[in-house]
């Protein structure tokens, strides 16, 4: 694929193309696999853009490949209690299939990092599931790796509890 240009931008939640982009490109991971097969609910859809921007802590990234919707970072800012200094956790990252391995993550990813950076964070965070290795390797290649407070403690892991 011949590129002429990629553009990286904060998303404005109040800007009508910005939600239908946001919403397109995770309606669009929702449906991988590695998002879990099935896209979005109708009333996330409805109401998903109106929520993030009433949350002071949301942020998204929007990454275009010559004038196409190409990436989605959406993070959420944090604390940590161990450095008391802010911290960056990404949500979601997508990127479509027909721009992988155009380095689109690697655009989001500086994008979130210059951003934390910009806010005093710490760190920033994600969670990957373990069969994604190709999510892996673009992290890893960012110079992220598995959490471990000490080597005798293990790696952190993800949980969570529906409600």
């Amino acid at each position: 694929m011949s590129v002429q240009s990629i553009q990286t931008y904060t998303a404005d939640y109040q800007n009508p193309r910005h939600g239908e982009i946001i919403l397109g490109l995770l309606d669009s991971y929702a449906r991988d696999p590695m998002g879990g097969g099935q896209g979005l609910l109708p009333e996330v859809c409805d109401s998903l853009i109106e929520k993030l921007g009433a949350l002071s802590y949301a942020i998204s990234i929007i990454t275009e490949v010559d004038g196409q919707p190409a990436g989605l970072l959406n993070g959420f800012w944090g604390f940590s209690t161990f450095k008391a200094k802010p911290l960056l956790n990404i949500h979601d990252i997508v990127v479509e299939p027909e721009f992988r391995g155009l380095g689109v993550s690697q655009y989001l990813l500086r994008a979130a990092e210059a951003m934390a950076s910009s806010h005093g964070c710490c760190k920033i965070t994600l969670e990957v599931l373990d069969g994604n290795e190709v999510a892996k390797r673009a992290y890893q290649k960012f110079g992220f790796a598995q959490y471990k407070l000490a080597d005798e403690a293990g790696g952190a892991e993800f949980w969570e509890k529906p409600l």
